[in-house]
């Protein structure tokens, strides 16, 4: 949905409930996950496969001119699958001890990224590339996103040691297009479900609810 409204492209958005995935949502969506884009009935799945397309299909373009560059915004883009279980792993935890340890885990794919940020981009951002939003901003983006709400929380201040990192976060969930990519109810149903899957995080929300009289 980022790059959609990055490329201010007209879309309708369905949501589903993932715990009870419909039949026809199973049926075009062969990994059971989303999202899924629908094109003139052909259904795309996979955030960076989608993402690729809408590159290709539709100005202005997210992903710099440099070939060089460009192919080393999609190297970064890879890294997602590598960096977001660290970072989500955090939070994904059942006790202040496992929450550490994790912690201690994602540094080092942090550092990866705070180094592509002082390297990469030649400039003070605020984004991946520099001031205009990338694929690679895209793809981050909602990691980040959740990461920053829960450690409300959790107050790890663990963003604190990688400050490029924490100031590119900001600048993504306080854009505007990062922030409608969400429903208005997003984050109580964020919360909602950590409460329900029993994580220490969700128990923190539990107790700062009930202190608020929620």
């Amino acid at each position: 949905m980022i790059v959609l409204r990055a490329k201010s492209i007209p879309f309708e958005v369905t949501y589903i409930d993932l715990r009870n995935k419909p039949d026809w949502f199973l049926a075009i969506s062969p990994h059971g996950k989303v999202p899924v884009l629908q094109v003139d009935g052909e259904p795309l799945f996979e955030s960076n496969a989608i993402a690729e397309y809408l590159e290709e299909a539709e100005p202005p373009h997210l992903h710099p001119e440099n070939l060089i560059k460009r192919a080393r915004n999609r190297a970064w883009t890879d890294f997602i699958t590598t960096f977001t279980p660290a970072l989500s792993g955090i939070y994904y935890t059942d006790s202040p001890d496992d929450r550490n340890e994790r912690i201690e885990a994602a540094k080092p794919r942090l550092a990866k990224l705070e180094e592509a940020l002082a390297n990469e981009r030649g400039n003070d951002g605020p984004y991946f590339n520099g001031p205009n939003l990338s694929l690679v901003d895209a793809a981050y983006a909602p990691f980040l996103q959740r990461f920053l709400y829960v450690d409300r929380w959790l107050g790890t201040k663990l963003l604190d040691e990688f400050p490029l990192v924490a100031a590119w976060a900001r600048a993504l969930v306080e854009s505007d297009v990062v922030a409608g990519s969400v429903p208005e109810n997003f984050f109580d149903e964020f919360r909602t479900g950590m409460r329900r899957r029993g994580f220490y995080v969700g128990e923190l929300m539990r107790q700062t609810g009930q202190a608020a009289g929620g």
